[in-house]
Order: C-alpha cells, then sequence, then structure tokens
C-alpha cells in the first residue's frame, strides 16, 4: 500500500511568462517532520511555497493533502486544508491585543473574546509559547508578533504549517525558543516547512532538507547525513568556499569619529540616541541589532541622507584636516575630498535609478568627471562589464534595466558599483541580502579585501556567524542606542545577542 504524506507535490509547473519559476517539481512531507526548504535566490522556493497557501495556483501538476488531491485557489482555501502560513512580513493590526489579531476574521455569531482568550491560552501552554494575550501589538518585540502569528494560524487549526525565514530578525536567544516550539510542535504530529538560507540553522532543527536549483528539485536529504558543503553544493551545482579571508588588521588609523550623533524621524521620535564610536580605516566594524535599532539612520546620517539633530561626524583623512560632515549634502561630502561609497538597504529608493542600465548607473559615481556638457560613458562601460562579468549578473545586456532585474542581481550591480569607487569609507546595510551563498561569500571577501587597502568598512548585517567570522570588531545598537562595542574574535553569539536585548554584554576598552 502506498504511504499517504500530509503533504506532497506531484509534477508542480508554475510559469511567469517565459520564465519557468517550478519546473516538474516532485516532493512530499510526512506528518512530525520539519523539512527545511534550501535554494539560491531564484530558485523557486517561495513560488512553491505560495502555491500551497494559495496564493499562486499551479500551470500544471497537483498537491495532493493526505493523499487526496486538493485545489488550493486561495488562503481560505489553504486554511479550509489545514495549511497555515507565516510570512517574513507581518500581517497584524498593531492596535489590537494579541488575542484580538488571533481571532480576527473568524466568523462566529456568539463571539466570546473570554472563550476565545481561554482557547489561546491553552494552545500557548501546549507548545511553550510565552506572551501576554492583552498586550497590544505596537508594544511587541518582533519575537513576540512572530509568535501571535504562528499561535494565529494554530488556532485556526493548521496541521502543515511554513514558515518564511523566521530567524532573520531573531536574537540567538529567541532563534533557540522558536526551535524549542518547533520541536514541540513536530512532536505533535504538525509537518513544518523552513524556507531559509542559514545552513547553520538548518542542520540544527530539521529532519530533512529540500534543494531546490533555477526551479528544480535537486534531493531531498536527511539533515543527519549531510552537511553545509554538501548542501552548498546542491543548491549551486559546483564546489564552493566557505571561507572569509580575515586578514589581521594593519596600519589602522581613526577615519570616522561618531559622537553622540542623534536623529530624530518626522514626528519627533528619537530613532538613533547619542551615539558615539570610531570607525578605523583598516578595520571592518560590525553593525548588529534587532531590526530597526537605529542601523538605516546610523548610515544615512554618516552618508549626508538624514539630518541629523544633534552630535558630530568627524571625518579624517590621511593628508588633510579634519572635517565636520554634520550639516553637509551628500556632493557636498563628496566635494570636500570624502570618498565614500554606501550600499543603502533600498537599494532601487537611494541606491540605483531603475529604470537605466547598468552602464548608466555606473555613470551616477562619475558623471561630473566629463567636461563640459559631455559625459565620459567608456570608464562607466568598462566598469558595468567589469561587475557582470566577475559577479555574475544575470541581465539580457548591461543596457536593461535594473528595475527588471532580480533582487539578488540589483544588490550585485550597487555593491560592485560602490567597490568600484575607490572609497576611504565603505558603508553596507545588508550587503548580501537577496544573494545566493556563492556570491555572498565573494562579497565578504571583497569587503576583506577592501579593509587590506585601507578603507574603513561599516557591514551591517543580520547573520550573527558571519559578523563574527568576518568582523574585527561589532558595535551593538539597541533602540537607537549603542549598548556595546565588542571583539568580533573574542565574543560569542549569546554575548551579541544579550546586548541586542540591553540585557548585558561587555563593552570594549
Amino acid at each position: 500500500m502506498e504511504k499517504v504524506h500530509a503533504v506532497e507535490f506531484k509534477g508542480i509547473t508554475k510559469r511567469f511568462g517565459s520564465n519557468v519559476a517550478n519546473d516538474n517539481i516532485n516532493l512530499y512531507l510526512d506528518k512530525g517532520v520539519i523539512m527545511s526548504l534550501l535554494g539560491e535566490n531564484g530558485s523557486g522556493k517561495t513560488t512553491l511555497m505560495n502555491m500551497l497557501a494559495g496564493i499562486y495556483f499551479p500551470d500544471e501538476g497537483e498537491i495532493l493533502i493526505d493523499g487526496k488531491p486538493v485545489a488550493i485557489t486561495s488562503p481560505k482555501d489553504a486554511f479550509d486544508n489545514k495549511i497555515g502560513m507565516i510570512h517574513q512580513h507581518f500581517k497584524l493590526v498593531d492596535i489590537f491585543t494579541a488575542t484580538e489579531n488571533i481571532v480576527l476574521g473568524l466568523k462566529d455569531e456568539k463571539y466570546d473574546l473570554k472563550a476565545a482568550t481561554a482557547r489561546v491560552r491553552e494552545i500557548c501552554d501546549r507548545y511553550g509559547f510565552d506572551i501576554d494575550l492583552n498586550k497590544k501589538i505596537y508594544e511587541m518585540s518582533v519575537s513576540e508578533k512572530q509568535t501571535v502569528e504562528i499561535v494565529k494560524v494554530l488556532y485556526r487549526g493548521a496541521d502543515i504549517l511554513i514558515l518564511d525565514e523566521p530567524t532573520a530578525v531573531l536574537t540567538p536567544q529567541e532563534i533557540e525558543k522558536l526551535f524549542f516550539v518547533l520541536r514541540a510542535m513536530r512532536q505533535d504530529g504538525k509537518a513544518i516547512i523552513l524556507i531559509t538560507h542559514k545552513l547553520n540553522e538548518v542542520l540544527s532543527v530539521s529532519d530533512v532538507v529540500a534543494v531546490l536549483r533555477k526551479g528544480q528539485h535537486i534531493a531531498t536529504v536527511r539533515t543527519a547525513e549531510t552537511d553545509e558543503q554538501k548542501l552548498t553544493e546542491m543548491m549551486v551545482g559546483h564546489a564552493v568556499k566557505l571561507d572569509i579571508d580575515r586578514l589581521d588588521p594593519k596600519d589602522v588609523k581613526p577615519r570616522l569619529s561618531i559622537k553622540d550623533l542623534t536623529c530624530k524621524d518626522k514626528e519627533g521620535v528619537v530613532k538613533l540616541d547619542h551615539a558615539s564610536f570610531v570607525a578605523n580605516g583598516g578595520e571592518i566594524l560590525g553593525i548588529a541589532g534587532i531590526a530597526g535599532s537605529g542601523q538605516k539612520e546610523l548610515l544615512e546620517a554618516i552618508a549626508g541622507l538624514r539630518k541629523v539633530d544633534e552630535g558630530s561626524i568627524l571625518y579624517t583623512p590621511d593628508d588633510a584636516p579634519a572635517a565636520e560632515l554634520v550639516g553637509k549634502t551628500p556632493m557636498e561630502i563628496k566635494e570636500a575630498g570624502v570618498a565614500l561609497a554606501f550600499v543603502p538597504e533600498d537599494r532601487l529608493g537611494m541606491g540605483l535609478v531603475g529604470g537605466m542600465g547598468m552602464t548608466e548607473n555606473m555613470m551616477l559615481r562619475s558623471w561630473n568627471k566629463g567636461k563640459g556638457i559631455f559625459v565620459d560613458r567608456k570608464a562607466p562601460e568598462e566598469l558595468a562589464e567589469k561587475v557582470y562579468d566577475f559577479l555574475e549578473v544575470v541581465t539580457p545586456s548591461i543596457d536593461y534595466p535594473v528595475r527588471k532585474l532580480s533582487g539578488g542581481n540589483v544588490q550585485k550591480v550597487l555593491v560592485g558599483r560602490e567597490i568600484a569607487s575607490e572609497p576611504s569609507v565603505l558603508m553596507s546595510a545588508y550587503a548580501v541580502r537577496g544573494l545566493d551563498i556563492n556570491t555572498s561569500y565573494v562579497i565578504y571577501n571583497l569587503m576583506s579585501a577592501q579593509k587590506a587597502k585601507g578603507v574603513a568598512v561599516i557591514f551591517v548585517g543580520e547573520d550573527l556567524d558571519v559578523l563574527l567570522e568576518l568582523c574585527d570588531r561589532i558595535l551593538v545598537l539597541c533602540g537607537g542606542k549603542v549598548s556595546g562595542v565588542v571583539d568580533a574574535r573574542t565574543t560569542s553569539k549569546d554575548e551579541l545577542g544579550l546586548l541586542m536585548t540591553k540585557v548585558g554584554g561587555k563593552e570594549e576598552n
């Protein structure tokens, strides 16, 4: 007798125009199993899961739930089949409590909040969730909001759960709590799918790993029988070096001295609160913190893109007196002799012009080097070709509009352009977000090469393992304040996690 699986994809194909996102996928998941879904950016992971969640509908093939073919044409159909997806961007109403969000949208003529709270509490106790059900969403941490989302799908009866990058914005301590909950749900017979890119976490929590590459299912392997190197080679299709070349700092000298830097938003809310630190040439300074802790405001203030309400940003070149950057525009900062490169979090909002091709976007860095009304196109075109070849940008041509490229390829164009500008200060916000693991390690080593040239590199990252392996020092932000600066060679993920939540940690001497 053929075994009945909790979920089974049979010959699933999904196209978007001429692009085949999923190509004849055959894959299954059993009850009481945690499966990690791995693949490079654009491999088809999210598309496949969106079909299970009722957001897309397959062009070919069928989905079986408990051995029976089902038509999942909407999120409601997914819920009716006991499928719940926890998205990376939460879908909660800020002014409502946890319980109100959990029961929101359910049709019940005899709505009883007290009874609902009791049922929600029973679910929390069963799986080990720790949350104040009467707390408003706007008062919650990211981890608490994620908990509400998970309880919400369980409350609706989900036996199949899909989690999209669930650890991206959590501290190590919060990740361990999440994994405890997932193991408890597995023990209860739930079928769980994790979309993730963190291989160490894959090996820690999953039972099996399914690998997609270019829309095809390459293999499903038992986690106990594989390792990071094997998984990476399956994702990429060839051997990949998973090492970061961290050199010891040489000729270290202060490049940026930040003192009491304070920034407010349009409503007057303090987003960066008296931040003080030094970024040295010949070092990589990592910036860690839970999302929204002031990382974006810090880099934008240094780049002249955000108003500074208080404090000082002093730039010290090799051959000139120190210059104050506060109050200067990006162009004035450049004219003052500051060779500053900035890879922002918003690629197309601040980094690149979406309607332009690679060459034109390279020219944005060198337009003022032309003579009169004429602009030198040859050098930017050569640079575009170099970035295209070296970072393997997937584009029909270097003149193809970058807004039509995938997020990962947009990122390659931006990072390549900024590094090629030969800055004395290089700042990056999530430089490898959306990139495959192979290109990510190329970027890490490019950052190390910049450090070796004496550049002051400021690297905002979300993967603590990478920060510890790549950086020399790590500055931790919590609620807009600097909660510590630590030596990356001697600290640990746990210490960083404590600093990220102000629970403790140490400050560098």
